[in-house]
């Protein structure tokens, strides 16, 4: 049974072969025949650009913000919608046409043992001898049953043959399926223009524009309302117009880059709307010259004398047939190209439109911005120049060095609070919402530095008429020192001992100890640095205790003496800031009597820089007077 398969199988494969090397030496194309305009390859990539020029309306719709933009868009969203329905009739058409010369040329190419007719003429062949055979085989076996027994042996041989030459036919018949659906499978006329037409439905089943009975033809009112009325489009805001709007900086920047990506959009929508606008002009060259040809064949035809011969009447008839049905096929593709030319000449024209308002916006919005800009450069300028003029009148009229820095200080801070306060309202978008953010930042900056604010504000306190500087000698609670450094949030003492000498310490306030109900600053007038000191001398309550009195007053009086001039300024000075008349700066001698003895209490300005000599020649000196007045009497003396 192989031996008479394998023949069978070399038959195929050579006629194959044959039918192959005949196609290769086919004629040329007549100039009438139905060849299609685009291949399935390039319908499908002519699909692919139109559907991807076609979702760029997303980009356009998300830059479409003015009402003028929102115009152009509906009218470019209706030319689309029209260009992908005709791309799919297009495709549709040539779909077609691919269809009807796949059937022309298995009609007009000659039968071979290989071509799919014949392998299914002998399919069905097959077919009907394997039944046949089987009938035959089933009437056989029906008379072996009732055979006598000398014809039994013949009837059985015979089912015998039969049953072999069944096996043949169903080899043969396998051999052909598998054959026929190789045919199938490689076949233009069946299976590649189906799946063209399925991978056209797929793509326009997710385009719903791309449903072409859906889509209004190209004509009368209905194009010009949708295409032509977007020169009526409500023209750009005016110079005026832009103006008249108050943005801060931040906000005319933002629309300064948001209209240069806009026209950036258009000009790449309107670069691949003519890359499509030229591959569609490129595929309409050959129907239009197509439609020539046919269009001089037909005048050809019409200009030949009418012969009488019935032969020659069909041959012109039927050549008349086929001039008019390929000039049918070749208008439905040509009639959607030139639709889409025309409506991607005024897509085109509408991005023109779009682009020419755009620029004018972006022009507009970028003299703003530089107007702006401008403005709030003047405005710093001019807090600065009224800064270094602030700074050279404090250098010119005010002499003490405390007073300039202080005035130094104010100028800084006023400055720099001016410009910022320029650069906040110059970015704000409103005043209203600079306002809030300006509550909302002073709220958050008071409760998170509550205590830097209030010693900021206490440096002010400290620095005023009567305030500290560098050098005075203080008292803040129940420490003593000398003022070495005096900042904005807090000031710095060298710590003064009980015998009026630094202790190498180094003590810091927080300048918010001016508001502590429990602390208190304690330091001399300005230009005073006199003290009071106090001495209690023991007198025998025998003695004389006013000749005691006087003798002590003058030799006080005559250990302040060196020291008057000195002790006099201080005193003026006193009375220049005193409403009141100051006490004036010498001794006084009081005493104390009790039931054994009488005290002396002596009390004398002493001046800080010079307390410990002075205390010392006071002491000595009281001690000779003592002496003198009431002789070796027993004498005690303690400071206070």
């Amino acid at each position: 049974m192989l031996k008479q398969i394998a023949p069978i199988c070399l038959f195929l494969s050579l006629a194959t072969l044959g039918h192959a090397q005949d196609a290769d030496q086919a004629p040329p194309e007549s100039p009438l025949t139905s060849r299609a305009v685009m291949t399935s390859e390039q319908v499908i990539r002519i699909l692919d650009e139109t559907v991807d020029w076609y979702r760029m309306l997303g980009i356009q719709q998300q830059s479409a913000t003015q009402p003028s933009d929102l115009l152009i868009l509906y009218a470019n969203t209706q030319a689309a919608d029209r260009v992908v329905a005709l791309a799919f009739e297009l495709a549709r058409a040539n779909a077609e046409l691919l269809s009807s010369q796949a059937e022309m040329e298995q009609q007009e190419a000659p039968e071979t043992a290989s071509s799919p007719q014949a392998l299914l003429r002998d399919q069905r062949n097959l077919d009907a001898r394997r039944t046949a055979i089987q009938a035959e085989i089933a009437a056989t076996q029906r008379q072996v049953a009732g055979a006598a027994t000398e014809e039994r042996g013949a009837l059985q041989a015979k089912a015998a043959e039969l049953q072999s030459e069944l096996d043949l036919v169903n080899a043969r018949r396998n051999l052909l399926n598998n054959m026929v659906d190789l045919a199938h499978e490689t076949d233009a006329n069946g299976s590649g223009v189906s799946a063209l037409r399925e991978h056209i439905n797929a793509i326009a089943a997710s385009i719903p524009a791309a449903n072409a009975g859906a889509m209004p033809e190209l004509a009368g009112a209905d194009a010009q309302a949708g295409t032509a009325g977007v020169g009526n489009a409500a023209p750009p805001p005016t110079i005026e117009q832009v103006g008249a709007r108050r943005f801060g900086l931040w906000d005319l920047g933002s629309n300064v880059l948001r209209l240069q990506g806009k026209l950036s959009t258009i000009d790449e929508v309107d670069g691949r709307t003519e890359t499509l606008q030229q591959t569609f002009t490129q595929i309409r060259a050959m129907p239009e010259q197509r439609i020539k040809t046919l269009s001089a064949r037909g005048d050809e035809l019409g200009a030949r004398p009418a012969g009488g011969d019935a032969a020659e009447l069909k041959t012109a008839r039927d050549e008349y047939d086929t001039i008019a049905w390929l000039f049918a096929q070749t208008s439905s593709i040509l009639v959607p190209l030139t639709k889409a030319g025309v409506l991607l000449e005024q897509y085109r024209d509408n991005l023109d439109s779009w682009r020419a308002a755009t620029r004018t916006q972006y022009r507009t919005a970028l003299m703003t911005l530089a107007a702006r800009v401008g403005l709030l450069l003047l405005l710093l300028a001019a807090v600065f120049v009224a800064g270094e003029l602030w700074k050279r009148a404090v250098f010119n009229y005010v002499q003490e060095p405390r007073r300039r820095h202080q005035l130094l200080l104010v100028r800084r801070i006023v400055m720099w609070a001016v410009a910022l306060a320029i650069v906040g309202i110059a970015f704000a978008t409103e005043a209203s919402s600079f306002a809030t953010f300006a509550g909302l930042l002073t709220a958050g900056v008071a409760v998170a530095m509550q205590s830097v604010l209030v010693s900021i504000v206490g440096y002010f306190f400290l620095i005023g008429k009567y305030g500290l500087r560098v050098g005075d000698r203080v008292q803040i609670a129940n420490v003593t020192g000398e003022v070495i450094d005096l900042g904005i949030v807090r000031l710095h003492l060298m710590e003064i001992g009980p015998r009026d000498g630094p202790t190498g310490r180094v003590v810091a306030f927080a300048n918010s100890v001016v508001f502590q109900a429990a602390g208190g600053i304690f330091k001399q007038i300005p230009g005073v640095s006199l003290v009071w000191r106090e001495l209690t001398l023991a007198i025998p309550a025998d003695a004389d205790y006013t000749a005691s009195k006087e003798q002590l007053l003058r030799a006080a009086e005559g250990v302040l003496e060196d020291y008057r001039d000195e002790l006099e300024r201080q005193m003026r000075e006193m009375d220049k800031t005193s409403w009141s008349t100051a006490e004036k700066a010498q001794a006084q001698v009081q005493l104390r009597f009790s039931s054994g003895s009488i005290e002396a209490i002596v009390r004398y300005p002493v001046p800080l820089q010079r307390a410990a000599e002075v205390e010392e020649r006071m002491s000595r000196a009281l001690l000779d007077a003592i002496h003198e007045s009431v002789g070796p009497a027993q004498l005690a003396a303690q400071p206070t």
